[in-house]
């Protein structure tokens, strides 16, 4: 089983794989063979369309310029998470391929597969005979496939190979006690939380390596060196929870739990992933969310049992210190979603695929040293049946994150297949509601939104989508009901209160849509729609100038808008400043050659200017 390298069997380890094998095979030839393996596992999701909130990580139009980089930066609240190098690649990968997600899947397969390799050199120098086995099974375990196929979460894959790769260059400095491979290492763990702060954990992973190659832990070489690792770890974890609190909305009735009633959720869920990463099957996009009660005494059976286990392997420890390592990286690499810090996802579902992505490892070390313990005993490791078996396990995977790949080919399969395997997902009820409404199909959609508010009546979001099925089919007056108790719910919902100004309008209540497109823009400042609505509305009131500046900040927070530069160039004409008028109509055009209404304002325009409207041909 798995066991530290020492000087006395470094060697035998080293040696374990025939010598004719090392030699017939180059080192470089199975990694290109893994990194092969792992594209082709992935071949479902290559073009998979962007789903539930990709969208806004990767096409958020007012943060394509260099001021919208900026905000992404020193602005929090301005994209979905306060992840800022996340953004950064999504915003030169929308540089490079626009909206083609294929070059965003990619990326994300390549760095994962970056990954599995970084892991394998790791491996290698700590000497374990199972590293390839680790590296493989981490490259295509199913487990991954929610990290991997979701471009969102490019967060897990770039982080985790600046995770990797600072575990890398520490070992180094452990063995050369180089400043510079320590400055390295701290280096690209800050970096590494810029893209998730999950990875805080990384300076206590680290000392349960360093305690299970020694078996102890010295003040001075050990622990001293990473407590400013510690230090900014736990500041970016503060700072992320805050965040996520305060502007991403993971507070409230949903997320009030007792401090014993997050001990049962951390329990329950390391059982949960645990079970998921042995026994990978029904995994889906969102799991159940339990019902937590400390007054059942069978929920406290999870924790329970937990640090009976815990404290099993602290008994094991003097024979081998393996399976205590191996748990405990699991579980403090965890620890960030285990509940004990509110994240909004919570609102779904306590678990995810994509919260052990890192955590597996431990598991997978463990795993794969007693597999290759057991086939020693049995003198079937370097052997063939060994060599087969071990195929085998990695053709089952694969096969298995093929399969699960192709959730993730858009929206609607997404949602059916997760309402497949867990029918009580309200969220999932309104999503699939909101993608059969953009197919056109409003009554099957409000079918859905029906069924979703059945399972969670005080479902806001359920609530705004069901009302905007209602315009589509015409009737306004539930809509308008719908959006008000979507605002009872939760007064701050910026696209509910947009769409209940439009609904308004639609009833000639214009005075009463102008106040909530005011309050959307109190909301959200940055909203170009709701500025440029407003501007509408305020020019058909007959207050120009009003309209003419919300017109001047909706471009100045986009630019490039070609609607805005027509609606200024209408309100401008309204005023009689023809000229200017017409440079706005001109610039609507060159934004957007196929604009019809740009292209009959300009014509007359030029006309009323006493101009030949050929020009404009």
């Amino acid at each position: 089983m798995l066991k530290p390298a020492t000087k006395s069997n470094s060697a035998p380890t080293r040696a374990s794989t025939p010598a004719r094998v090392q030699s017939r095979f180059p080192v470089w030839l199975p990694a290109l063979l893994l990194v092969t393996v792992t594209v082709l596992a992935y071949q479902p999701a290559w073009h998979g369309k962007p789903i539930w909130d990709d969208a806004p990580h990767i096409a958020k139009s007012e943060l394509h310029s260099i001021s919208g980089l900026a905000r992404t930066w020193f602005e929090p609240g301005a994209t979905q998470q306060y992840y800022p190098l996340v953004y950064t690649v999504f915003w030169v990968e929308h540089r490079l391929w626009g909206d083609s997600t294929l070059g965003y899947h990619l990326l994300n397969i390549l760095l994962h597969a970056s990954s599995a390799l970084l892991l394998l050199v790791i491996l290698r120098r700590l000497a374990l005979p199972s590293a390839w086995l680790v590296a493989a099974i981490f490259a295509i375990h199913p487990i991954q496939v929610e990290s991997v196929a979701w471009m969102t979460e490019l967060k897990n894959t770039l982080s985790g190979i600046l995770f990797l790769s600072s575990v890398w260059a520490y070992l180094h400095f452990d063995r050369t006690r180089s400043r510079r491979w320590w400055s390295l290492a701290a280096g690209l763990f800050v970096l590494g939380l810029t893209a998730k702060t999950a990875i805080a954990t990384l300076p206590a992973g680290l000392l349960v390596l360093l305690w299970w190659q020694r078996g102890s832990l010295s003040w001075k070489s050990d622990i001293r060196p990473l407590v400013p690792f510690f230090a900014v770890g736990l500041l970016a974890g503060l700072f992320t929870a805050h965040i996520e609190r305060k502007l991403f909305g993971a507070e409230g009735g949903e997320f009030n739990f007792s401090f014993i009633e997050r001990c049962l959720i951390a329990g329950h869920s390391l059982w949960f992933h645990l079970g998921k990463l042995f026994w990978p099957a029904n995994l889906t996009f969102m799991y159940e969310r339990w019902a937590i009660n400390q007054s059942v005494w069978r929920q406290y059976l999870y924790p329970g049992s937990m640090l009976l286990l815990l404290t099993g392997c602290w008994l094991l420890r003097r024979w081998n210190r393996g399976p205590l390592a191996a748990l405990l990286w699991f579980a403090g690499m965890l620890f960030p979603a285990l509940g004990f810090f509110n994240a909004y996802s919570f609102r779904y579902s306590f678990v995810n695929d994509h919260h052990q992505y890192l955590a597996c490892l431990g598991m997978i070390v463990l795993a794969s040293a007693t597999l290759v313990w057991l086939l020693r005993r049995w003198r079937l490791w370097g052997q063939v049946p060994g060599y087969l078996l071990g195929l085998a396990l990695l053709g089952m995977l694969a096969g298995l994150t093929w399969r699960q790949s192709k959730m993730y080919a858009d929206m609607e399969t997404l949602w059916r297949t997760t309402l497949a395997r867990n029918p009580a997902c309200w969220m999932a009820h309104n999503n699939l509601g909101v993608v059969l409404d953009m197919k056109g199909q409003p009554d099957e959609a409000i079918g859905q939104f029906r069924e979703a508010l059945r399972l969670k009546p005080d479902y806001p979001e359920a609530h705004y989508d069901f009302g905007t099925a209602l315009v589509s089919k015409g009737q306004i007056d539930e809509a308008i009901s719908q959006f008000q108790e979507a605002l009872r719910l939760e007064p701050n919902y910026a696209a509910a209160r947009y769409n209940f100004a439009a609904a308004l309008l639609n009833k000639g209540q214009i005075d009463e849509a102008i106040r909530q497109y005011k309050e959307i823009i109190r909301l959200k400042p940055h909203r170009v729609k709701a500025h440029n609505s407003l501007g509408i509305v305020l020019l058909e009131k007959g207050q120009v100038d009003e309209a003419i500046g919300q017109f001047r900040e909706a471009l100045r927070l986009k630019p490039d808008d070609p609607e805005a530069h027509n609606d200024l160039g209408a309100a401008l004409g309204m005023k009689g400043q023809t000229d200017e008028a017409i440079g706005q109509f001109r610039e609507a055009l060159r934004l957007k050659p196929d604009y019809p209404e740009a292209r009959n304002n300009l014509r007359n325009a030029l006309l009323q200017k006493g101009k030949s409207g050929g020009v404009v041909r």
